[in-house]
């Protein structure tokens, strides 16, 4: 999700769609949807189909890339959910993790 300043929504980009095991996330493409909008900041959002809703340590690092390089360049992460489908998520910013 792409935000403005004040947190209203610019647009949303399907980044990455993977098979039966995972994907790929290119911090570069995510970054690119946001600047060609303009957006100030970013809310990434994947679904586990396994149910688990805790994030992976590939999860966890690739949070922490799109972070870091998003502060270079004066974009916000807001936030990174895990969602499941038993109706359930995990908010890396309610955890701290971001």
């Amino acid at each position: 999700m792409l935000l403005t300043r004040s947190n209203k929504v610019l647009g949303i980009a399907s980044i990455s769609k993977g098979g039966i095991s995972g994907t790929v996330t290119d911090v570069r493409i995510v970054l690119q949807y946001a600047v060609k909008v303009n957006a100030s900041g970013i809310i990434l959002c994947h679904n586990h189909p396994s149910g688990n809703v805790q994030p992976s340590e590939s999860d966890i690092g690739i949070t922490r890339k799109i972070k870091e390089s998003g502060n270079v360049m004066d974009i916000q992460l807001l936030d990174h959910l895990i969602i499941v489908p038993e109706w359930s998520y995990y908010s890396m910013g309610d955890k701290g993790i971001i």
